[in-house]
C-alpha cells in the first residue's frame, strides 16, 4: 500500500510517499511560497538529483495536482497513475478535546477541525486547506488525520488545568493541550525498543528540541505532562518564541510601549527566544559559533536556553517519582552535542553518567550518550513523525477496509 503524507502550511506544503510493505520513502518534496506566480517544487528520489520547479501556484489544490503530476512523471515520478496512492494522511496541529487518537476523514471530522481554528489559526485552516486540495485532486482516496495534540489527551486534570476560573475552561477550553505529540509518542516507542523493555513499564522524559521545542514526562506509556500549553508559546525558551513568563508581562509591556496586543503576541512568538537574548540568530548553531568567539550575549542565550530544558526535565523526574530513561529529539537535540553535554553533566543527582565520547558521534540511528552503568540512560532518537503518521494511516485504512467487508 502507498500513503502519501501531507504537512499543509498556509503557503507551504510537504509531502513523503510511502510503501507500506517496506515503509521505504519512495518520493518526498515540498511546495513553498503558494499563491504567487513564483512557486517553488523541490521533488527528492533516492540515488536521484532533486528536482526543482518554478511555477505558478496560486491555491492548495494546484500544489497538490502539482505534486500528484510530479510523483507520476514518466522521467522524475515514482507511481506508473494517481490510482496507485491508496490513501493520504495529514498532520494536523490542533485537535483540541476533540480528538484522542488519529481518525479517518469525514465530514464530522471536518467540522471538528474547523470548530477549533481559533486554538490554532496559523495552522488549522491551513491543514484544513490541505484536506480539501487532496479531495479535489484524489476524491476517492480514504484520508486520515494525526493530531499533534492526540498524545497529550492521556494527561491527567492535575495536569492540563490552569488555576484560572472554571468558567473560562468550561466556555472556552482554555487548557493544556500539547504539542510535538506525533513525535514524542514516535521517539518514545523507539525508545524502549532500544532499551529492550516494554514501553508501558517506563518512565521517559522526551525533549523535542528545535526551533519550537517541549518536554514531555512519559508515563508508562502516556503523555502525563508537557511544557507547552494551550498554545505552542508556553514551556521552554525556543528559537523565536519567550516560553514561559510572568502573564502580567503582557499588559505591562503594553501599557510601557504603546503596544497592541497583536505586537505583543508577536513579539513573543516571533521576536524572543534566542534570537532576542542573543540578538543575533535564532539558529542554534550560530549562536554557539557565536559563543565560542566569545560573544557574552550568545552565551548567555545558551545557558539560559538549556537551564530551562534542564529545570523542566528535572520538575518531570520528580512529577514521575522517578525517570529510566531521557530522550533527546529534533534538529537541536539530534545534531547539538554541546547542548547536550551542557544539560546532562548537570544532571548526575539523578543518576545520570555522561560519556563525552559517545555523544560526540553522530548517527540516524538510536544511541546511548550515558555509560553502560548509568543509572538513568539518556538517548538521541531520530524523530520521525511523517513516518508515525503513515504508520496510524495504514492501520486506519486496513480497519476501515475490514469494517467496509464485514458489511458486505
Amino acid at each position: 500500500m502507498n500513503i502519501l503524507v501531507i504537512n499543509a502550511g498556509s503557503s507551504s506544503l510537504k509531502y513523503q510517499l510511502y510503501n507500506m510493505t517496506t515503509e521505504d520513502v519512495l518520493a518526498k518534496g515540498r511546495v513553498e511560497r503558494i499563491g504567487m506566480d513564483s512557486s517553488i517544487l523541490t521533488h527528492e528520489v533516492d540515488h536521484q538529483p532533486e528536482v526543482r520547479e518554478v511555477s505558478e501556484i496560486l491555491d492548495h489544490t494546484t500544489a497538490i495536482k502539482k505534486v500528484l503530476d510530479m510523483l507520476t512523471h514518466k522521467k522524475f515520478g515514482v507511481l506508473k497513475n494517481i490510482q496507485d496512492i491508496q490513501a493520504v494522511g495529514h498532520r494536523v496541529v490542533h485537535g483540541g478535546e476533540s480528538f484522542s487518537e488519529s481518525v479517518v476523514v469525514d465530514q464530522k471530522v471536518k467540522f471538528e477541525i474547523r470548530q477549533l481554528f481559533d486554538l490554532a489559526p496559523l495552522h488549522n485552516p491551513a491543514h484544513m486547506m490541505g484536506i480539501v486540495a487532496v479531495e479535489s485532486n484524489l476524491p476517492e482516496v480514504t484520508q486520515t488525520v494525526v493530531f499533534d495534540t492526540a498524545f497529550h489527551q492521556t494527561m491527567p486534570s492535575v495536569s492540563y488545568l490552569y488555576a484560572i476560573p472554571t468558567v473560562l475552561y468550561r466556555k472556552h477550553k482554555i487548557r493544556r493541550y500539547g504539542f510535538h505529540g506525533t513525535s514524542h509518542d514516535y521517539v518514545s516507542q523507539r525508545a524502549a525498543e532500544f532499551l529492550g523493555r516494554p514501553l508501558e513499564e517506563l518512565k521517559l522524559v522526551s525533549c523535542h528540541i528545535g526551533n519550537g521545542a517541549s518536554c514531555c514526562a512519559i508515563l508508562h506509556g502516556k503523555s502525563y505532562d508537557t511544557s507547552m500549553g494551550m498554545t505552542p508559546l508556553e514551556g521552554l525558551m525556543m528559537g523565536t518564541r519567550s516560553g514561559d513568563l510572568d502573564p502580567a508581562v503582557v499588559p505591562f509591556t503594553i501599557n510601557k510601549e504603546d503596544l497592541t496586543l497583536n505586537e505583543v503576541n508577536s513579539m513573543l512568538n516571533k521576536h524572543s527566544g534566542l534570537l532576542a537574548v542573543s540578538g543575533i540568530s535564532s539558529d542554534m548553531r550560530e549562536v554557539v559559533e557565536a559563543m565560542r568567539e566569545g560573544n557574552e550575549k550568545a552565551r548567555l542565550a545558551f545557558e539560559m536556553y538549556a537551564y530551562r530544558i534542564r529545570k523542566y526535565i528535572g520538575a518531570y523526574i520528580a512529577s514521575m517519582d522517578g525517570v529510566d530513561a531521557i530522550v533527546f529529539t529534533a534538529g537541536v537535540g539530534e545534531n547539538s552535542d554541546v547542548l547536550r553535554k551542557e544539560i546532562c553533566e548537570k544532571l548526575t543527582f539523578f543518576g545520570v553518567k555522561f560519556d563525552d565520547g559517545r555523544n560526540a558521534v553522530r548517527s540516524s540511528e538510536p544511541r546511548r550518550i550515558t555509560t553502560d552503568d548509568s543509572p538513568v540512560q539518556v538517548l538521541v532518537v531520530p524523530t520521525n513523525e511523517e513516518l508515525l503518521i503513515a504508520r496510524d494511516t495504514y492501520k486506519l485504512v486496513l480497519n476501515k477496509l475490514a469494517a467496509d467487508s464485514s458489511e458486505l
